[in-house]
């Protein structure tokens, strides 16, 4: 044995024999009671018998036994010279005044202090009252055992369980076994519960669902203020409510003022709009239909092929009067990702209902070879794919053609319009301007097309330019390379940038304040 192991054994030895000696301490009021004789009060008709070498007092008629503060009432009982009391019909114990115990038949020791009482079993005391076919009475601890199924009545509740412990100075109970609790608001199912009928709370040790009208609870730690509608549960959580499910690590909510908050991998989804949202920290508002989530927060738009991925500083989800999402609103540093579009801009609102997403401020979207600016954008999405938006004021439309030239379309406002998720024509209103590099098949140069036009249209094919149609006042020309200044081959305001979009759903996390233009 090593040295230090020698040293330190004897530290921990001392340890543990104080602890144990303060358990002992705290015990001696019990296990140091003096014991008592139990005494006959009364009886109708009293036989002194014996039974196998025992005196044995023999009782009929309204029997009354005492030992200290408890008082024992039967139709007929024995009492043994070695403190056995065995009683039939009408049993009842009154201890001190505040527990009452009832049955058919008991068997007691009065060195012991336990009874043992059986068929037709009550416990009544001014918190509940508890109906089980066998119960054992511990005078000592003042707790009630039932092992045969029972079953526990308050003035709001009704709690059953196969196995269950009650003690009866702290009037708190354990259940386990097939629990279930019946409530005017909610039923629930566990394995294991505490209820505390002073307090009226539930604890939750175990795996747990609760059923209400609208809800459905599900815990594996926790608690439940039956009086106050208040809960607080602390593992593997989830409560769904109508078409919202919320998960998360600990989970507060407040039934009468319908407030929630959750925090630690947080996760809500909307199912009738398979909707969605992540994120650190919730706070849910039923009456006024919203719920806020922050920190990390991530928005998910399901869909069985290509979900779109949002990340925002904080998300605000609105319901509608039956409870479904109308809508999404995403504030500060907003990214998203999916497979075909990426985007960004400060601020995003989601018209759930007539799928319309809006960017806001700033907006940025990249279209495979496509980018997109303006001053905002509006999105239209049918069957969960573009259908076509709307970009106003400073509309901006780049595609790169070579390592440093670029493909350029901007006006007041553009309508763009997507096919298969393909970008295929965009129809320019007001102040229209392009800049287009024609090139052979060959990838060879013949020259830069620039044009003005208060109305056109352009369509593509294959992501490229086929064909521009000036639909008032056109002004175009095709100049060579050479005759074309390098900052004439640039609109004003024109801008590329590089560096933020996202190449995939986890990028959408990262920001750069400034971004990277050309």
């Amino acid at each position: 044995m090593p040295p230090e192991y020698r040293r330190k054994k004897p530290a921990g030895l001392l340890l543990a024999l104080a602890a144990v000696a303060v358990i002992l301490v705290s015990s001696l009021p019990v296990l140091s009671q003096k014991t008592t004789k139990v005494q006959l009060e009364h009886a109708d008709v009293l036989k002194i018998t014996s039974e196998n070498g025992v005196n044995v007092q023999v009782l009929m008629g309204n029997a009354i036994l005492k030992q200290d503060s408890t008082y024992f009432y039967c139709d007929t009982a024995r009492l043994d010279e070695n403190n056995n009391l065995r009683a039939v019909g009408q049993v009842h114990i009154n201890y001190g005044d505040s527990v009452h115990l009832y049955g058919d038949f008991l068997n007691y020791s009065g060195n012991t202090r336990i009874a043992l009482l059986d068929s037709n079993v009550r416990l009544v005391d001014k918190r509940a009252t508890l109906y089980t076919d066998h119960l054992e009475y511990d005078r000592n601890l003042a707790t009630a055992y039932y092992f045969t199924g029972g079953r526990i009545v308050d003035k709001k509740n009704v709690l059953t369980s196969m196995k269950g412990r009650y003690f009866t100075r702290t009037y708190e109970f354990i259940f386990t076994d097939s629990v279930v609790v019946v409530n005017p608001d909610y039923t629930m199912y566990s394995d294991t519960l505490k209820y505390n009928t002073e307090s009226e709370i539930v604890y939750i040790e175990s795996p747990t669902d609760i059923y209400g009208k609208d809800d459905h609870i599900y815990s594996e730690k926790g608690w439940y203020n039956t009086r106050t509608n208040q809960a607080e549960l602390s593992r593997n959580n989830r409560i769904d409510h109508l078409e919202q499910i919320l998960k998360g690590d600990w989970i507060y909510y407040d039934g009468e003022k319908e407030y929630g908050k959750a925090m630690g991998n947080v996760w809500v989804k909307d199912t009738a709009q398979n909707i969605i949202l992540q994120g650190g920290i919730s706070e849910f508002y039923r009456s006024e239909q919203y719920s806020y989530i922050t920190d990390s927060a991530c928005a998910i738009l399901v869909d069985t092929y290509d979900s779109l991925y949002m990340h925002a500083d904080s998300f605000i989800l609105v319901l509608d009067s039956a409870n479904e999402a109308r809508l999404l609103f995403a504030y500060k540093h907003m990214k998203f990702y999916r497979d075909d579009l990426q985007g960004m801009c400060d601020s995003l609102v989601f018209r759930v209902q007539d799928s319309v997403i809006a960017l806001l401020k700033n907006p940025v979207l990249w279209s495979e070879g496509n980018q997109l600016t303006a001053d905002s954008i509006w999105m239209h999405v049918n069957d969960n794919r573009i259908d076509s938006m709307v970009l106003f004021n400073l509309a901006f439309i780049v595609s790169r053609d070579s390592i440093d030239t670029y493909n350029q379309i901007k006006g007041r406002q553009m309508r763009a319009y997507f096919r298969d998720n393909q970008l295929y024509k965009i129809n320019v209103l007001g102040n229209a301007e392009t800049i287009y590099y024609i090139r052979e098949e060959d990838f060879d140069l013949i020259g830069i097309n620039k044009s003005v036009s208060s109305y056109m249209m352009i369509l593509l094919e294959d992501r490229k330019l086929k064909r521009i149609y000036y639909l008032s006042k056109p002004e175009a020309v095709l100049y060579p390379e050479k005759d074309l200044k390098k900052e004439d081959q640039y609109l004003r305001d024109f801008k590329w940038i590089t560096g933020q979009r996202p190449a995939n759903r986890h990028e959408i996390f990262i920001w750069q304040e400034a971004g990277s233009e050309n």
